[in-house]
């Protein structure tokens, strides 16, 4: 107790000695009272991020971090089935199989927001336990300033090529106009927006404020929600509520970037993340460590999204109840992975500060809560989903077959929860780590080692029913796998931190 009593006071006699440090300067200067509010504001900051990543008792800290990015995670979800579920309202197949051909294009905006984001924001958090704030605002300016410019040349390239691109995606002469309408309102209107609501979302929430991270997804994916209905079935005419649905997203995920950038301006000139160029360039080590982290976090979203359309396409070689069943559970069983991403993205910068801090013990704590949490959810999902398929199941559909077929998949699927969960997690603790590397070679073997291989393999041997089969045994081999990594390259509880 008296040694709390001590530390707190010692953090408030050197928040106050830094105001007045800064007074002085300032006052020196001859701008004292707009630097003077600055400083108070940087030492408030300081102080914010301090408790949360250092004084905070590890599950206060990790509700803060936590809590705000499942919810913008489950938000997310839905606001991706919202385009398909009310296309799905016009009754017109090539409607939603114009905007389904597009889906894989817009995750790949997803894929350059981590490059840019992820890379970025596990930087920042390891720069920040070090210390570093100077090199923090160059490392966040240079990541916003990657976000933009590969989030623009791609969708310029998209517009380019247009028609080719929708020849490769297997668009036909009903669903070219749609795929196209689609293609052009979030890919090439909406990209650049896109991916730099989510590279700010990952730097915010890299300096401790997950709940204003988490409130820019949360505030598009519903406006994308309720935008929907309005611009399909109100604004639109008949035969253009594809458009109607483009726009809605495109709108949507420009207010996003709108709130972030509001939220730059209220976080104050002093704020380690920064769109300024007198921010200047970050060191070669910086970049290496931005890209090494965020190229195999590109790599892995790429890859779980391919996993998904091979599955897909081989699925509607059986039947249509098969593949509507198969849907179906692909939709359901996000809800607890979602979760476990969204913990993982909480817990990151909290493991990624304290690694560089040096703070090893809080840092083995906090992945070892973390590491539980997303356990117990993953027991309860499995619990809930057991007893309850059939009516999840008639949540998208009431068919009787395709209810019975759904259950029985969801049954399965749900059994590799708590192995995703861990294999998702061991990845993100090397990217907190700053070994991207090592994340990028845990994704490779996930997906193209044991996920897409036992695809085929057990489709062959066992039919549908292997193909259902297929995400536990993988995941089983893959948790084997990311253990025997961690136990081989895990930071010491005595190893001093490094950059990057």
């Amino acid at each position: 107790m008296g040694w709390q009593v001590y530390h707190l006071c010692d953090m408030i006699s050197n928040k106050k000695n830094h105001q007045k440090r800064c007074a002085g300067e300032t006052l020196a200067d001859g701008m004292a009272v707009g630097k003077f509010r600055c400083c108070i504001v940087q030492a408030n900051a300081s102080s914010t991020r301090e408790d949360i990543f250092q004084n905070d008792p590890i599950p206060t800290a990790l509700r803060k971090m936590i809590l705000p990015a499942v919810t913008s995670q489950l938000i997310v979800l839905i606001y991706n089935m919202a385009d398909t579920f009310f296309v799905g309202q016009t009754g017109n197949p090539y409607m939603v199989a114009g905007t389904s051909l597009i889906l894989p294009v817009f995750n790949l905006t997803l894929c350059l927001a981590g490059l840019a984001g992820v890379g970025g924001g596990s930087l920042i958090s390891r720069l920040l336990g070090r210390g570093d704030e100077r090199e923090a605002r160059r490392v966040s300016a240079f990541s916003l300033y990657l976000g933009f410019a590969v989030s623009a040349l791609f969708a310029v390239a998209v517009a380019a090529f247009m028609d080719p691109l929708l020849d490769l995606l297997g668009a036909g002469e009903n669903t070219y106009l749609y795929a196209r309408q689609y293609a052009l309102c979030v890919i090439v209107a909406g990209g650049v927006p896109t991916v730099l609501s989510n590279v700010l979302a990952n730097l915010i929430r890299s300096v401790g404020r997950s709940r204003a991270a988490s409130a820019g997804i949360i505030l598009g994916g519903l406006l994308n929600i309720a935008l929907d209905p309005l611009f399909m079935f109100i604004l639109m005419p008949e035969g253009y509520e594809v458009l109607g649905a483009g726009l809605a997203t495109c709108l949507s995920n420009c207010t996003a970037f709108l709130f972030f950038v509001t939220v730059l301006i209220r976080m104050g000139r002093g704020s380690v993340i920064t769109v300024s160029p007198k921010a200047g360039l970050p060191r070669p080590d910086s970049v290496r460590a931005i890209f090494g982290v965020g190229i195999p976090s590109a790599v892995a979203t790429f890859l779980f999204d391919l996993d998904y359309v091979i599955l897909d396409k081989l699925m509607v070689s059986y039947n249509d109840l098969a593949m509507a069943a198969v849907g179906i559970v692909l939709k359901v069983e996000r809800f607890p992975l979602n979760v476990g991403i969204g913990i993982c993205q909480g817990m990151l910068p909290l493991v990624a500060y304290n690694y560089s801090a040096g703070n090893k013990q809080r840092m083995e704590d906090t992945i070892r809560l973390s590491c539980r949490l997303g356990l117990v959810v993953a027991g309860i999902s499995i619990a809930l989903y057991e007893l309850f398929a059939v009516q999840f199941a008639h949540l998208f559909i009431s068919d009787a077959q395709t209810v019975a077929l759904a259950s029985q998949f969801l049954r399965i699927r749900v059994l590799a929860t708590p192995l995703m969960f861990l294999s998702f997690f061991t990845v993100y603790l090397f990217q907190a780590f700053g070994k991207g590397w090592i994340s990028l070679f845990l994704g490779t073997v996930r997906w193209l080692v044991f996920n897409i291989p036992m695809l085929f393999l057990l489709n062959h041997l066992f039919g549908m029913f292997g193909i259902v089969w297929s995400q536990v045994t993988a995941d089983t081999l893959t948790v084997l796998v990311s253990f025997c990594v961690y136990r081989r390259f895990r930071p010491a509880v005595g190893e001093p931190a490094k950059i990057p």
